[in-house]
C-alpha cells in the first residue's frame, strides 16, 4: 500500500498545486525554457537548404534530451537514496521534484482563468477582448468580433483540455514523470514551430508529426469524457463526424465535443502570421456564445480533468494490487 500512494502523492499534490496557484508569474517555469531553446535553435536552423532535415534534428534533440535528463535526475536521487547518501531527503527530495513537475506540466487552473478574463473583457469592449484572446491564441485577433473573440476562447479551451490537461495526465500513466515533461516539450514544439505557414512548414514538420502521434489517444480521450461528463454520450456520432473535419488529426476531436454540448459553431478561416488559413467548420449552428455557455464549458473542463485523474489513481492501484502484492 505505501508504495502505491508513494507514486500516486506526487500526482494529488502536483494537481492540488495546479488548483490552488495556476501558473504564477514569479515562479520559473520549465516551458519558458524550452522555449527559449526552441528559439535558439530555430533561429540558427531554419535558414539555407535541408530545413526539414535540421527541424527534425532539432525537435528530436530537444525531446530525447528531456527525456534523458528527466529520468536521469530522478534515477540519480534514487540511487542517493537507497545508499542512505541524503539522509531523509533522500526520500523527500524525490518526490516533491516529481510533484513539482507534474505540477508545472498541468494548465487547467491556468487555461480556465484566462478564457474567463476574455469574456469579461470583451463584455467591456471588442479592443479589450482582442488583447485578451491575443494571449491564448495563435491567430491574428486584430480584427475579430466580439462572437469571433468568444469562439476563439472555447475552441482553445476545449483544445487544450487534452494539451494541457489529458494528454500530460496519459504521458504520465505511459512514460512517468520523464514522459509527461516529456510530452510538454513536444506541445511546445508544436506550439511554436509546428504551424503551416511558409516559414515553418517545412522546419517544423517533423515537430508537428511527434506532436500529432502524441496527441492521438488523448484527443479522443478527452472528446469521450467530455460526453460522459456532460451526460451526452448520444453525441459521440457528432464528435467522430466533426471531429475528423479540424485540419489537425486531434484537435477537431475535444472542439466537437464542446460545439456539440454547448450546441455551437467552431472554425473558420483564421490569420496566422500574416496568412489566412482556411478550417472547416465544426458544428451546425452559428448562434451567439454567451458567458453561461463559457461556465458550461468550464464546468465540463474540471469534471474531465478530475475523471482523469481518479482514471490514473486507479491505474496505479490496480497495477500495485496485482504486480506488487500491496
Amino acid at each position: 500500500m505505501s508504495d502505491a500512494l508513494w507514486y500516486i502523492s506526487p500526482l494529488w499534490i502536483g494537481w492540488g498545486l495546479d488548483l490552488l496557484l495556476g501558473d504564477p508569474s514569479w515562479l520559473p517555469h520549465p516551458v519558458v525554457g524550452f522555449g527559449r531553446m526552441i528559439a535558439f535553435g530555430e533561429k540558427h536552423l531554419n535558414k539555407g537548404r535541408y530545413r526539414m532535415l535540421k527541424g527534425g534534428l532539432l525537435a528530436i534533440s530537444l525531446i530525447a534530451a528531456t527525456f534523458a535528463a528527466t529520468w536521469g535526475l530522478l534515477h540519480f536521487l534514487g540511487t542517493l537514496d537507497s545508499l542512505g547518501a541524503i539522509g531523509f531527503l533522500g526520500s523527500v527530495i524525490p518526490l516533491l521534484l516529481s510533484s513539482l513537475i507534474i505540477f508545472f506540466c498541468l494548465a487547467g487552473t491556468t487555461l480556465i482563468r484566462e478564457v474567463r478574463a476574455v469574456f469579461k473583457a470583451v463584455d467591456r469592449s471588442t479592443d479589450e477582448g482582442r488583447a485578451q484572446v491575443a494571449r491564448i491564441v495563435g491567430r491574428d485577433t486584430s480584427e475579430l468580433t466580439p462572437q469571433e473573440i468568444r469562439t476563439a476562447a472555447l475552441e482553445t479551451l476545449a483544445e487544450n483540455l487534452s494539451d494541457g490537461v489529458t494528454a500530460p495526465l496519459f504521458w504520465l500513466a505511459v512514460g512517468g514523470v520523464p514522459g509527461m515533461l516529456t510530452y510538454k516539450m513536444v506541445n511546445t514544439l508544436d506550439s511554436m514551430i509546428g504551424y503551416r505557414t511558409v516559414r515553418y512548414k517545412d522546419f517544423g514538420c517533423v515537430a508537428a508529426r511527434i506532436d500529432d502521434v502524441a496527441n492521438y489517444i488523448p484527443a479522443r480521450l478527452t472528446a469521450l469524457l467530455m460526453v460522459l461528463a456532460a451526460g451526452r454520450p448520444s453525441l459521440l456520432k457528432f464528435v467522430w463526424r466533426n471531429g475528423r473535419k479540424h485540419a489537425s488529426p486531434n484537435s477537431g476531436y475535444p472542439e466537437a465535443a464542446l460545439a456539440g454540448i454547448l450546441d455551437c459553431r467552431f472554425g473558420g478561416p483564421h490569420h496566422y502570421f500574416g496568412e489566412l488559413i482556411d478550417k472547416p467548420y465544426i458544428g451546425d449552428n452559428p448562434r451567439p456564445l454567451t458567458t453561461a455557455d463559457m461556465q458550461k464549458a468550464v464546468r465540463i473542463n474540471r469534471l474531465v480533468e478530475s475523471l482523469t485523474i481518479l482514471l490514473i489513481t486507479t491505474l496505479y492501484f490496480i497495477i500495485f494490487s496485482n504486480f506488487f502484492n500491496f
